[in-house]
């Protein structure tokens, strides 16, 4: 009976991470498109306004976007991320015993409220990377494949202020741009330290 009880767990948290993942995704989204200046009239801008709009439009009455970022968005994201630890970190609790160490960590520095948002700030740093390495992954894709794609100008604006700084440092080489492997590689670095 504890086997098939945890294997409940596993495949619901699975799918509870599926779901907030995406979402949190395009929140993070809706975010970047706004600070890039980037219109929503285009398909993908449609597609996150509608699919977000849920969230957003009630947040901003309460936190306004300044400085060109839709703050509403990110708190949108990480609120998801935050969800997801909290039901993850409770329901883990009920299958196994929580280690030890995580415990005395936990109890160190102010109790599970502030473990809870530490962990759900990394999901969101993480989040972040994992729709910038999509990004990138699509837009060499896109320009191997179909490089008149209009997803290509709208990837691009996206991926410009990551590509710009290493284009400088390592410029094309026989006409092939290496910043886009060159910056998975760092985002994917960065992701092992989180």
């Amino acid at each position: 009976m504890f086997s098939g009880y945890g294997s409940v767990i596993t495949a619901f948290l699975f799918l509870l991470k599926a779901v907030c993942g995406f979402f949190s995704m395009l929140f993070i989204l809706r975010l970047w498109l706004q600070w890039r200046r980037i219109s929503f009239a285009h398909p993908l801008g449609g597609f996150v306004l509608k699919l977000t709009n849920w969230a957003v439009l009630p947040l901003r009455r309460v936190i306004p976007g300044t400085g060109g970022i839709d703050w509403a968005s990110l708190v949108a994201a990480f609120f998801l991320q935050l969800v997801f630890f909290s039901i993850s970190l409770s329901l883990f609790t009920t299958v196994m015993p929580f280690p030890q160490l995580m415990q005395e960590a936990i109890a160190a520095k102010g109790g599970w409220t502030f473990a809870l948002i530490v962990i759900s700030l990394v999901g969101l740093f993480q989040q972040i990377i994992y729709l910038l390495i999509l990004a990138l992954i699509l837009q060499a894709v896109l320009s191997w494949v179909n490089p008149y794609s209009p997803f290509s100008p709208l990837l691009r604006q996206l991926t410009a202020p990551l590509l710009y700084p290493i284009q400088r440092i390592l410029p094309p080489i026989s006409g092939i741009d290496l910043s886009p492997l060159v910056a998975i590689l760092l985002l994917q670095a960065l992701l092992m330290l989180l």
